[in-house]
């Protein structure tokens, strides 16, 4: 048995001759060993940011996050999400995952990037990919479930400390929190295409790498609006 059904497999043939070995597309798939190679796993994350209309334009104003109610960064703040399912499209397990954790729903997303520095995660190698919806405060309510042990909407504040890091607060009033994160970017000059990556210098009450998922997004949505 292969992964996929033999209908869906066509669109594979390629130029439909055997390769060096003699194989099938068909003989090679059912001699096909998925664990020959370590394997990572996958997840989604969702960033919910909201927003406010100022003078007929749209304001990022508002970050939801969930705080984790399980190993590991137990008790820390994160973003929504979880492991992907094996035969579920990403932007589809970020959007279950969104509702399994805080009962959003009814919402699009777009997909931000993966994030997959090796040691981003102490269960094993894990990527995530990022997705990001932005939707008009007070829309939707938030309630903590399935992994997470709360949720709660956050400000935003950024502040440049110095000239490659960017101190990231994020307040909840109702919760009574304040978490931080120094993100350092770097740019790569690639013949002219221009890029930046990010690194948590230091952090307080927030998981893994989420500061710097946020930083990236914030900046993506900003520059759009």
């Amino acid at each position: 048995m292969t992964y996929l059904d033999s209908e869906q497999n066509k669109q594979f043939l390629g130029n439909g001759k055997e390769n060096a070995k003699g194989e099938s597309l068909e003989t090679f798939l059912n001699n096909y060993d998925p664990t020959k190679y370590q394997s990572p796993c996958n997840t989604v994350d969702t960033l919910v940011f909201t927003y406010i209309e100022e003078d007929g334009h749209k304001k990022i104003n508002r970050l939801l996050l969930i705080k984790r109610g399980n190993h590991p960064s137990i008790g820390m703040w994160a973003l929504p999400g979880g492991f992907v399912d094996f035969k579920e499209d990403l932007k589809a397990a970020a959007i279950r995952e969104l509702k399994e954790e805080t009962g959003i729903s009814d919402i699009d997303a777009i997909q931000l990037k993966s994030y997959g520095k090796y040691d981003r995660d102490p269960r094993t190698r894990i990527i995530t990919t990022a997705f990001v919806t932005l939707i008009p405060e007070g829309s939707q309510k938030a309630k903590a479930d399935d992994d997470a042990s709360d949720a709660a909407w956050f400000d935003i504040n950024l502040v440049d400390i110095s000239e490659n890091v960017t101190r990231l607060t994020l307040t909840s009033k109702e919760k009574e929190e304040v978490i931080a994160a120094d993100i350092e970017k770097a740019y790569v000059n690639i013949a002219g295409i221009v890029g930046k990556e990010y690194k948590t210098i230091e952090k307080i009450g927030l998981a893994a790498d989420h500061g710097e998922i946020i930083l990236e997004a914030y900046e993506m949505i900003k520059s759009a609006l």
